[in-house]
């Protein structure tokens, strides 16, 4: 039996047939909790019930001119920058395009590892500003086009295509001297390499 669409689930939940919403939510929970691990590991279980409960209460406001999945992360999105924001002191404003997660989160070193390789990425993508940071690892572990990548980001296509590339780069300089030579050989075989990479942490 095929399983029903995020669309059509989400037309069933708004009728209020509340096991759509749960089935929408569970469909989605690892990829959510995914995206808050590698930058807020510690409050991943907080931000992701906060990004779903506002999906609740903003369910009405979804137009479907993308996939639910893309309106889910750009709520992600907002409440990771959210959280980040509330964090700074004394009114100090943030840049997200310059600020990483390395300088604004205080943490003893990630716990999601899976080997050195896997350290040596993620570290890696810590230390890039929060935006390049969400970038690469949208386009990467979700498999996020461009497309997808501007809505997420409300941005324009060739905004968010000039961005990557230079995210690409970035990371690419950042992993210079840790990284395999073969993994830096070229962006396209840095780009093979990092999505091979499990997001998740071994259970």
């Amino acid at each position: 039996m095929t399983e029903p669409s995020d669309l059509a689930l989400l037309d069933s939940w708004r009728s209020g047939d509340t096991a759509a919403g749960e089935a929408l939510f569970q469909r989605h929970f690892d990829a959510i909790y995914g995206f808050f691990e590698t930058k807020c590991e510690a409050d991943a279980d907080e931000l992701t019930q906060a990004t779903f409960l506002a999906c609740l209460r903003a369910r009405d406001q979804f137009r479907k001119e993308s996939s639910f999945r893309t309106y889910l992360f750009t709520i992600a999105r907002h409440e990771l920058y959210r959280v980040l924001r509330g964090r700074q002191r004394d009114g100090a404003r943030l840049d997200f395009q310059l600020s990483s997660i390395a300088e604004l989160v205080s943490t003893p070193g990630t716990r999601i590892a899976r080997n050195q390789e896997h350290r040596q990425l993620v570290e890696a993508l810590r230390a890039l500003p929060v935006e390049q940071q969400t970038l690469l690892e949208l386009h990467y572990w979700e498999d996020m086009e461009i497309a997808d990548l501007a809505a997420v980001f409300e941005t324009p296509q060739a905004t968010i295509r000039t961005r990557l590339h230079r995210a690409r780069k970035a990371l690419r300089d950042k992993m210079a001297g840790t990284a395999p030579r073969r993994v830096l050989e070229t962006l396209e075989t840095m780009d093979a390499w990092a999505r091979a990479m499990p997001r998740h942490a071994a259970k």
